[in-house]
């Protein structure tokens, strides 16, 4: 069983930072890959970025450049770097994991930018 626990969601001004953190727990694989999805109100989950273990990263083009998704393997922890903030990157963001082609969830985190 994999259980994914989010912190780090926060009401932020834009072109400010966050950073987000995912702890996991439970079955680990070297071919796990984790990453962030988001999703808005009234739109898709879309994915923000993941990381296999091996530290291979892909990022959706929205967030390139701004944030930087990064792994420990020995604590089990994905963090998402969130830089230049801006309104549109308001949503819930999810922790993902990938193990062995199964998908499991964290609770979601908020994060909300405004002025």
């Amino acid at each position: 069983q994999v259980q994914l626990v989010e912190s780090g969601g926060d009401l932020v001004q834009p072109g400010g930072s966050l950073r987000l953190s995912c702890a996991a727990s439970g079955s680990v694989s070297t071919t796990d890959v984790m990453g962030w999805y988001r999703q808005a109100p009234g739109k898709q989950r879309e994915l923000v970025a993941r990381i296999s273990r091996s530290g291979m990263t892909t990022y959706t083009g929205a967030v390139k450049g701004r944030f930087t998704i990064s792994i420990d393997n020995a604590k089990n922890t994905v963090y998402l770097q969130m830089n230049s903030l801006k309104p549109e990157d308001t949503a819930v963001y999810y922790c993902n994991k990938n193990h062995f082609s199964v998908n499991y969830w964290g609770q979601g985190t908020q994060v909300t930018v405004s002025s």
